[in-house]
């Protein structure tokens, strides 16, 4: 571009991407498409905000990947800062349930057989997030049986690469920490803690993670009473016991021993 004469790449003079291209919305809003017929009503409610927790996901997953990498680099500022649009993305997965709790019961009951046996147990993307996060399970991959080459392949490389815990603990050797055993960790945790002037980007990444901790497992929770609320006691469509499954797992922590130190403190 001259000083006179405009980019005609900028703006929509050039024509060379638009708002709608970039997007690719076509695509995207042709990935609605509800199995009933005729459409019940509000399966297209259902079909879209469980879709756009995919999309939430896959960007939580973009994030905590990227904290856990610089984490490992001996980074704390970056990360922390992963970690807090994680958990305003956490947040907003937690506000869209206010959405699907306008569905009745009856309304859900009208296209509920149409679904099965897809669960929401087989979000791939929200096991990879637990797994990152810390909180790793094995088992996930052998009990479901429904998974392509391409997820399996992700959720064992999830099972395998280091977590976000293991690079906090990086950090905390890299401060001169020892961490080989719980109760060296907790020692430093103490040390942190209390002198907080000196150690202040440390305690605010473990914070982070608590309230990385945190934000999921009030989706958990949220996510349980959402259930309860449309089919109270019955088994999920994927075959788990439904709410039962759902309630066992709302007092799961990705970093128990930063919550055990709030009793020590």
């Amino acid at each position: 571009m001259t000083d006179n004469v405009p980019d005609p790449r900028f703006g929509e003079q050039g024509g060379l991407l638009t708002y709608g291209s970039y997007l690719r919305l076509l695509e995207l809003l042709d990935q609605q498409r509800p199995q009933t017929d005729p459409p019940a009503h509000d399966e297209l409610l259902f079909i879209t905000i469980h879709q756009a927790y995919e999309l939430w996901f896959k960007l939580a997953l973009h994030e905590l990947t990227d904290a856990r990498d610089r984490l490992l680099a001996g980074e704390t500022y970056l990360p922390r800062v992963r970690l807090e649009r994680c958990r305003a993305i956490g947040r907003l997965a937690v506000s869209q349930v206010d959405v699907i709790d306008t569905m009745t019961p009856q309304d859900f009951l009208t296209f509920r057989t149409a679904l099965a046996p897809a669960s929401g147990f087989q979000s791939v993307q929200f096991r990879e997030i637990e797994f990152l996060s810390g909180l790793k399970d094995p088992g996930y991959v052998d009990r479901f049986r429904g998974l392509t080459d391409a997820e399996r392949d992700n959720l064992l490389r999830r099972l395998d690469e280091p977590s976000l815990w293991d690079g906090f603990l990086r950090v905390l050797a890299a401060a001169g920490f020892p961490t080989d055993s719980a109760e060296d960790r907790f020692a430093a945790y103490a040390t942190i803690a209390h002198d907080r002037n000196r150690y202040g980007p440390l305690w605010d990444l473990a914070e982070a993670l608590v309230e990385h901790d945190q934000t999921w497992a009030l989706w958990r929770a949220r996510h349980v009473l959402m259930v309860e609320r449309q089919i109270g006691t019955k088994t999920g469509t994927g075959g788990s016991s439904g709410s039962a499954y759902l309630r066992s797992r709302v007092e799961l922590r990705f970093y128990p021993e930063l919550w055990e130190f709030r009793s020590r403190l």
